[in-house]
Order: C-alpha cells, then sequence, then structure tokens
C-alpha cells in the first residue's frame, strides 16, 4: 500500500494541542472555540488558531453557530490520516526488518571469523605439543 504522505496534514497533527483538541471533538462530538479551551492550557484565542490550522487542513469542519463556530472532526480525513500513518509504519516495518536482518548477517560472519580464529590459535598449539612429545 503506498499512500502518499501529505506533509501539511502531519505538521498539523505533530502539534500535541491539536491532537487533544482532535480527542476532544472526537469524544464529545462537536465543539466550539469557548468549550474547547476550557479543558485546555491554552487561551480561547490559541485554540481558535489551531482550530484554522486543523480546519485549513481539512480535519475538522465547522458550521456557524450564533456567535462561535461549531466543529467537528471530518471522518474522511481523519482515516486518510489514519491511512497514511500505516502506510509509514509498514514501509518503517519493512526498513527495520532489513536491518535486523543485515546486522543479524553481520554478527554471523563476526563469529564465524571468531571461531575460525580460535581455531588458528589452537592448532599451533597442537603442532607445539607435538614437537614437545619428540
Amino acid at each position: 500500500m503506498s499512500t502518499a504522505v501529505d506533509d501539511d496534514l502531519w505538521s498539523a497533527i505533530g502539534d500535541p494541542t491539536r491532537r487533544r483538541m482532535i480527542d476532544l471533538l472526537l469524544a464529545e462530538g462537536r465543539g466550539t472555540a469557548t468549550t474547547l479551551s476550557a479543558h485546555l492550557p491554552v487561551t480561547r484565542q490559541a485554540v481558535t488558531k489551531h482550530l484554522a490550522v486543523l480546519d485549513r487542513v481539512g480535519l475538522v469542519r465547522s458550521e456557524p453557530s450564533g456567535r462561535e463556530k461549531r466543529y467537528r472532526v471530518d471522518e474522511a480525513q481523519l482515516a486518510r490520516a489514519v491511512a497514511q500513518l500505516n502506510s509509514v509504519g509498514e514501509m518503517w516495518d519493512a526498513r527495520l526488518r532489513r536491518i535486523k536482518s543485515l546486522a543479524e548477517a553481520i554478527q554471523r560472519e563476526r563469529n564465524t571469523d571468531k571461531q575460525a580464529d580460535k581455531q588458528r590459535d589452537r592448532q599451533p598449539e597442537k603442532r607445539s605439543e607435538k614437537r614437545s612429545e619428540k
């Protein structure tokens, strides 16, 4: 599965405050900047700016509600982000398996070399033992 990674989307998700906002919106279904700011250690104005970033990348959708906007998570865009994360995870898993395989091959080669060195070291001892017996 090769899903193109959307850097803007991941930049938006990369912020811990925005991730917490997404969690809150998912838990509550909807929220305003005011209701979200009550659960976050940032001002309402900061929440509004974070919501604008999430809206720009399509992770949230807004609708007017009196003097405020009511936000909800766009589940299709969130599913797209999850698919991208899974794709990146699979890619890194494959890379790490390859690195592990290479490291194990190097270790086996080193162990083989050590065993060969030990055998070579023992051989002169045997020869010198035979000489001393004569």
